[in-house]
């Protein structure tokens, strides 16, 4: 069956899909995005929707290893790695772990930083300007702590976020206590990070979208995608009887990517590590910033109609079920921390993958070996955070045109490019 082609395909309706159709539409380029199910209903829409700067550290860092090996039989810690026989999981593994050192903690730093930093910006201008209704707020972030060494430990980590253009504040447990009344005795301290913001990441994405349309793209929903295939001239995409083609396409399926990456002969090194998150009915008594609980990794944020809990990394592949005990770690931190732990009524409980790379860093730019085929994917748990600046940069290099921040740590061929 022939078909018109459109200028650019782009394949994921979440936050990196949509906002590199934004981007695109503002250079003068024509966007038709498929999106499997509804747009933003994947890892976007349980997010605990904070934009971090504050979160350039890798999850690759000195120490993490030992950590693990300790978590790894606590079904309810922060990060857990599910015993079982997973080849691909065990090499992304020995990756992840040759990485946990101040050399390469350094590295993916600088190049988390640069990406988060120019998100942060272009995003808070972006509402501005295509008047994104999503709950915006230049709110700062506060990591709190009940643990003197771990306070400690991340005081002295903010000296080095600083070279990387990250502001912080270090505020004594009685004095924030003073400033949060919220939050239970026993504070030993917090670190503020100004710079950081909050959004409601379902309506951010959801209004993407609307300014996508609005702008002349086209965003179809319910396009389920069976076949991709590239060639000299552009990208055909077969599903559910229907066939779409681009003169470009662009991959932005989050944890999904490896699977049509491999359809192309293309091993990409993304394991989706499965976050929870809660969303209530807001208590009358919240946090005034967005707060990580960092003794037990969970974050906290809430909105003009709602509180969210959420958080907690498990590695257990694509595994479709509601850990109760993994929900459990969350209220469990909750009430250690706030005098209102939680909301009167639970409106969600949810689940979603974040697409993982071994070295923390998003893969952004044209597939290896294919002209007219491009990749932005795995952002991690920063999708939200990483979206503005990650959809400029596709869209630069799309258009051929000298990005904001340089693309070279996010390319996919420092992986070693390797066929199936």
């Amino acid at each position: 069956m022939d078909v018109a082609p459109d200028d650019v395909l782009i394949i994921g309706g979440g936050a990196i899909g949509l906002a590199t159709a934004l981007a695109l539409l503002e250079s003068g380029r024509g966007v038709r995005v498929l999106e499997a199910g509804r747009a933003g209903g994947g890892a976007s829409h349980g997010n605990c929707g904070t934009i971090t700067p504050s979160h350039a550290p890798p999850l690759a860092a000195p120490g993490v290893i030992a950590q693990a090996l300790r978590w790894m039989l606590t079904p309810d810690a922060p990060l857990y790695l599910k015993p079982r026989i997973d080849p691909g999981l065990w090499r992304w593994l020995l990756r992840f772990s040759a990485r946990c050192n101040p050399r390469d903690w350094r590295a993916s730093t600088q190049a988390r930083a640069a990406i988060l930093n120019d998100s942060r910006a272009r995003l808070e201008a972006w509402v501005a300007d295509y008047g994104l209704d999503c709950e915006f707020v230049a709110s700062g972030l506060d990591y709190v702590f009940r643990q003197r060494g771990n306070f400690d430990r991340y005081a002295a980590e903010c000296e080095a976020l600083r070279g990387f253009g990250i502001a912080s504040e270090t505020i004594g447990g009685d004095e924030y206590l003073r400033q949060e009344p919220a939050l239970l005795p026993g504070v030993a301290g917090a670190i503020r990070f100004p710079g950081d913001a909050r959004l409601r990441p379902d309506r951010y994405v959801a209004e993407l979208a609307r300014a996508v349309r609005q702008r002349g793209g086209i965003v179809e929903e319910e396009a389920g995608i069976d076949d991709l295939h590239v060639d000299d001239t552009g990208a055909s995409v077969r599903g559910a009887g229907r066939a779409w083609r681009g003169r470009q396409a662009l991959i932005a399926l989050g944890a999904w990517s490896p699977a049509f990456a491999r359809r192309l002969g293309l091993r990409l090194p993304i394991q989706p590590g499965k976050g929870y998150s809660i969303t209530y009915s807001r208590p009358a008594r919240v946090p005034a910033h967005p707060l990580v609980l960092k003794d037990r990794s969970v974050c906290v944020t809430a909105w003009d109609g709602g509180f969210r809990l959420g958080s907690t990394m498990e590695f257990s592949g694509h595994d479709t079920r509601l850990n109760p005990v993994r929900l459990g770690a969350l209220e469990r931190a909750a009430r250690e921390y706030l005098r209102e732990p939680v909301g009167a009524v639970v409106e969600e409980r949810w689940y979603g993958w974040r697409p993982m790379t071994w070295d923390d860093l998003p893969v952004l730019g044209r597939a290896p070996g294919h002209e007219r085929l491009w990749i932005a994917a795995g952002h991690g748990m920063l999708g939200i955070s990483m979206s503005a600046a990650s959809g400029q940069l596709m869209a630069d290099l799309i258009c051929g045109r000298a990005p904001a921040i340089d693309p070279a740590p996010y390319r996919m061929e420092r992986f070693g490019v390797r066929k199936l």
